[in-house]
C-alpha cells in the first residue's frame, strides 16, 4: 500500500525568468532526483501544495509530465507514486547509467580541454568538501555537475535528457548510496576520470566511469537494498 506520511520538500530556488509551472516542475524533479522523496510514496496535490505552499494548478502539470518521463506512476486507482524498486529494476538502471555515461563521457573526450579538466577539478574538490561536512544533498548535486559538465562538453550530444531520467528514477537510491559513501567508495573515481581526461586515454576513461557508478550507487550490497526495499 502507497506510503502516506507527510513529507518535506528540500529548499529550491526559483528562476525568476521561469514560469510558476516551469518552477513547480523543476522543484518536484529535483525532489526527486536528490532523493527526498523515497520509493512507495503516494503523491498527492493537496499534500505537495501543503508541503511546497506551490498552488495546485502548476502542481498538477508538473506531476504529469514526471509520470511521462517515468519518474512516478499512476496506479489503476489513479493515485500517483514514487514507483516501487526492485533488485532487478535497480540492477536494470544501475547498467544502463554505465552504458549511457560510458558512452557519453567517451563522445565528449575530443572537445575535452585544459578549461574544461579545471573546471571539474573545482567541482570535484567541491563534492570532496561536502561529503566531508556531511552535506548529502549537496553533494549528490555536485557530483552530477561533475557528469554533466564533462557529458555536456560534447555539444551535440543527444544523451543527457536519457542520463538524467536515470538519474530521476534512482534518485532515492543515491540518496541512500550517499550516506554510505565512505563505506565501499574507497577509490577516488573522479580523480581517475580526470587522468584519462589528462591522457586522452579512452579505455582509462571507461573504466573510471563504469568504476564510479558501480562504486556509488550500485555499490550498495544485496542486503543494503533489500533492507531498503522493505
Amino acid at each position: 500500500m502507497p506510503k502516506t506520511k507527510i513529507f518535506s520538500l528540500p529548499e529550491y530556488e526559483f528562476d525568476n525568468n521561469l514560469t510558476a509551472q516551469q518552477n513547480t516542475y523543476a522543484r518536484l524533479r529535483y525532489s526527486l532526483m536528490v532523493g527526498a522523496i523515497e520509493p512507495g510514496r503516494a503523491i498527492t496535490i493537496r499534500g505537495l501544495a501543503a508541503a511546497s505552499g506551490l498552488s495546485p494548478t502548476p502542481i498538477r502539470e508538473a506531476l504529469r509530465r514526471l509520470c511521462s518521463e517515468g519518474a512516478l506512476q499512476v496506479l489503476e486507482n489513479r493515485r500517483i507514486i514514487v514507483p516501487e524498486m526492485t533488485e532487478r529494476r535497480f540492477e536494470e538502471l544501475v547498467c544502463a547509467r554505465i552504458q549511457l555515461e560510458t558512452h557519453a563521457a567517451l563522445r565528449a573526450m575530443p572537445y575535452i580541454s585544459d578549461h574544461i579538466i579545471n573546471k571539474l577539478e573545482k567541482i570535484d574538490a567541491q563534492v570532496d568538501l561536502a561529503y566531508k561536512d556531511n552535506e548529502l544533498v549537496t553533494g549528490i548535486i555536485l557530483n552530477q555537475q561533475f557528469h554533466l559538465t564533462l557529458y555536456k562538453t560534447n555539444p551535440e550530444t543527444v544523451l543527457i535528457p536519457m542520463i538524467e531520467s536515470l538519474w530521476l528514477q534512482l534518485g532515492p537510491f543515491i540518496r541512500v548510496a550517499a550516506t554510505h559513501v565512505k563505506e565501499f567508495y574507497t577509490i577516488d573515481r573522479h580523480f581517475e576520470i580526470l587522468a584519462a581526461l589528462k591522457k586522452r586515454d579512452e579505455g582509462a576513461l571507461i573504466a573510471a566511469i563504469d568504476a564510479d557508478i558501480s562504486d556509488g550507487v550500485g555499490g550498495l550490497t544485496k542486503q543494503a537494498l533489500k533492507q531498503m526495499l522493505n
